[in-house]
C-alpha cells in the first residue's frame, strides 16, 4: 500500500473513533438529565410521603384528644381544617414550579402552626399527658418531623445536582427542554421551629 493510502486509513479510523466518543457524549447528556430529573421527582415523592405520614398521625392524635372532657373544640377544629387544606394541595412532580411548592409549603405550615397550638393546650389536661396512646403519637410525630426534614434536605440536594447539570456548558446547549427546578425553602420566621419536641 502507498503511504498516502495508509495515512488516509489512519485518519479515517481516528475520525471514526472521535465521532463515536462525541456521539456518545451527546447521547449521554440528555440521558443523564433525564435520570436527574427522575431523581428530583422521586425526592419530591418522599417529601410528600413524609408529610402524608404526619397527616395520618394527626388524624389519630385528634381522635385521642377528642376523648378528653372539655378539650378546646376550636383548637381541634383548627387542626382538622389545616390538615384538610394541606391534603387538598396537589403538586405535579413532573412539572414542579415555585408556585406549587410555595402553595404546598404554606398549607403544611398551617398544619404545623395548628398542631403546635394543640400540643401546647394539652398541657392543661393531665389525663391526656398520661394517656399511653397520646404519648406514643407524640413520639411518632417527633420522629416524623425528623423524617420530613431529611426528605426536604434530600429533595434540595437532588434539585441542586439537576439544576447545575442542565445549566453547565456544553449541557445547556443540548437541553433546551429542561428547566430549573425550585428548591424547598424555609418559611419566613422558620428559625423559630414549631414546638413539637413534646417535652412538657
Amino acid at each position: 500500500m502507498k503511504k498516502g493510502t495508509i495515512g488516509l486509513i489512519i485518519i479515517g479510523i481516528l475520525v471514526l473513533i472521535i465521532g463515536i466518543f462525541v456521539f456518545r457524549g451527546f447521547v449521554s447528556i440528555p440521558n443523564t438529565a433525564l435520570e436527574r430529573d427522575q431523581t428530583v421527582e422521586q425526592a419530591w415523592g418522599n417529601v410528600e410521603t413524609s408529610y402524608q405520614r404526619r397527616n395520618d398521625l394527626i388524624g389519630n392524635l385528634v381522635k385521642t384528644v377528642q376523648g378528653a372532657a372539655d378539650f378546646e373544640r376550636n383548637t381541634l377544629k383548627e387542626v382538622i381544617e389545616a390538615r384538610s387544606k394541606a391534603t387538598s394541595v396537589n403538586v405535579d412532580a413532573s412539572n414542579l414550579n415555585a408556585a406549587q411548592i410555595e402553595q404546598f409549603q404554606k398549607a403544611q405550615s398551617g398544619v404545623s402552626s395548628a398542631l403546635s397550638r394543640l400540643l401546647v393546650s394539652v398541657e392543661r389536661y393531665p389525663e391526656l399527658k398520661a394517656n399511653q396512646n397520646f404519648l406514643k403519637l407524640q413520639d411518632e410525630l417527633t420522629s416524623t418531623e425528623n423524617t420530613i426534614q431529611t426528605a426536604r434536605t434530600r429533595y434540595n440536594t437532588a434539585v441542586k445536582e439537576y439544576n447545575v447539570y442542565i445549566q453547565k456548558i456544553p449541557n445547556s446547549w443540548f437541553l433546551s427542554g429542561y428547566e430549573k427546578k425550585p428548591f424547598f425553602k424555609s418559611d419566613e420566621g422558620a428559625e423559630k421551629a414549631p414546638d413539637v419536641d413534646f417535652n412538657f
